[in-house]
């Protein structure tokens, strides 16, 4: 199968949310410099960095970017590269990096990250990132805040005289993993 960059991106979004992560992006940049193919997030702020290659030379000229040569400044917690399956090999990775191997429209984990990479400048570089990216929604919906925005429900319930449409729970009945205290992130 013939892949572009576009598709193993989406691959990767999918892939990320079969791994449990509740907040996806995808080639949003942050102040680094870095822009991660895809990063999610799960429980307790755990982040998974997914970077897409579909050719040698983009894997090899992935050793240049500064993120890599300083490894601290990167995003995520875990790393993964994802390639079409023998593209890359695991021996040739960076320290603690996992392998995503695409093969149709199936991912599998070739090797897995270590799940502790990312420094405390690199969650500062997540929150930028994510900042950034609630600032591009905000941008979009204006007039409203982005505050009025998230009070969707709310206004749903005003207009129909109280209740919830049908199908709809209230901001505290929602499974929301990111507002628990109490959560961990999973090994």
């Amino acid at each position: 199968m013939n892949y572009t960059h576009a598709k193993l991106v989406g691959m990767a979004v999918h892939w990320l949310r079969r791994y449990r992560c509740g907040v996806v992006l995808s080639e949003q940049a942050c102040i680094s410099g870095e822009m991660p193919d895809a990063i999610g997030w799960k429980k307790a702020c755990h982040s998974v960095l997914v970077e897409c290659k579909i050719s040698r030379g983009d894997f090899i000229a992935d050793r240049d970017k500064e993120c890599r040569k300083n490894p601290e400044n990167g995003v995520g917690c875990e790393r993964y590269y994802l390639a079409p399956k023998g593209l890359v090999r695991a021996d040739e990775l960076p320290k603690g990096w996992g392998l995503l191997e695409a093969e149709g429209q199936q991912i599998e984990i070739a090797r897995r990250s270590l799940k502790n990479l990312r420094s405390a400048v690199g969650f500062q570089h997540e929150m930028n990132l994510l900042l950034a990216s609630l600032r591009r929604v905000e941008v979009r919906i204006e007039p409203q805040s982005i505050t009025d925005f998230l009070k969707w429900k709310n206004r749903m319930a005003e207009y129909n005289r109280g209740a919830l449409p049908k199908g709809l729970e209230s901001v505290l009945e929602e499974s929301n993993l990111f507002l628990n205290p109490n959560v961990i992130a999973d090994s």
